[in-house]
């Protein structure tokens, strides 16, 4: 994921982005470090004002894998409304 290096060309710290939020900077730090829900990356990409599939490393392949099980992720942007309610949701094609 490319989190912090949105964090960076928004000019913003950790620290804001949780305030921004309403979350304390270390429980955003674990979601971003350690395990993430999808509902975390929406509210994330909200406070940053961008769409979610931003936060992900753009694919080489076209392909997006999940960082922890390495299972395919298929992504579709939602509707992007005046809001910024940016919307994700996940269709894991992993065999079980």
């Amino acid at each position: 994921m490319r989190i912090k290096d949105v964090f960076k060309e928004k000019g913003v710290t950790l620290k804001d982005v949780a305030a921004r939020m309403g979350v304390k900077p270390p429980s955003l730090s674990r979601a971003i470090n350690e395990n993430t829900t999808v509902e975390m990356l929406n509210r994330i990409a909200a406070a940053l004002d961008v769409p979610v599939v931003e936060l992900f490393e753009r694919p080489v392949s076209g392909n997006i894998s999940c960082p922890k099980c390495g299972s395919d992720l298929k992504l579709t942007l939602e509707s992007i409304s005046k809001d910024k309610n940016y919307g994700l949701t996940t269709d894991s094609k992993q065999d079980l």
